[in-house]
């Protein structure tokens, strides 16, 4: 017998350094099925060697400001965001806008709203912090472009961004808060 009553809501908490092993464990799942049709095997490995190492983890959450929010699901982690504020643009006081640089769901909790939770716990956060839009880069050829419009992030341009000796080919896309 299964139950019409909608599921409870995930429990988003931020991340500490303590959470890096659990934010890789979540990487480790989602980052290869992302990506596989979306570029070459050996960005997709050079990519997760420089951005998920406990290192470039660590240096995110310290240096570069970036805040990790985790979402569980009876209990387990089941995806993550992360985000911080982009610098103030000319004349403005203070960061008027953030970035969303990261959003994974694990790929057997996609289709379940997970991401719609995470997307929403970052823009309340950017939103209590004064951030007037969320911006974000989405490869062009992301099946998640049609997610992230439905959740009213517009494109603005292109751009490519080179990561090493590769570069991603992506849309940044931007929502008024």
């Amino acid at each position: 017998m299964t139950s019409d009553a909608p599921a409870a809501p995930p429990r988003i908490e931020p991340a500490t350094l303590t959470d890096i092993p659990t934010i890789i464990r979540l990487a480790e799942a989602t980052w290869e099925p992302t990506y596989r049709f979306i570029i070459s095997e050996e960005q997709l490995e050079y990519m997760y060697r420089v951005i998920y190492s406990p290192a470039a983890l660590k240096r995110q959450m310290v240096e570069q400001q970036h805040v990790f929010l985790v979402a569980y699901v009876a209990g387990e982690p089941a995806g993550f965001a992360s985000f911080s504020p982009q610098p103030a643009e000319a004349g403005a006081e203070g960061p008027t806008g953030y970035k969303l640089h990261k959003i994974y769901v694990l790929p057997t909790r996609q289709g379940q709203g997970l991401g719609q939770h995470l997307i929403e716990a970052v823009e309340n956060a950017a939103r209590a912090a004064g951030g007037h839009f969320l911006d974000l880069n989405v490869n062009r050829y992301n099946p998640a472009i049609a997610f992230y419009e439905r959740r009213g992030f517009e494109r603005q341009r292109e751009v490519d961004v080179p990561i090493g000796p590769y570069f991603m080919n992506d849309y940044i896309m931007r929502k008024s808060l």
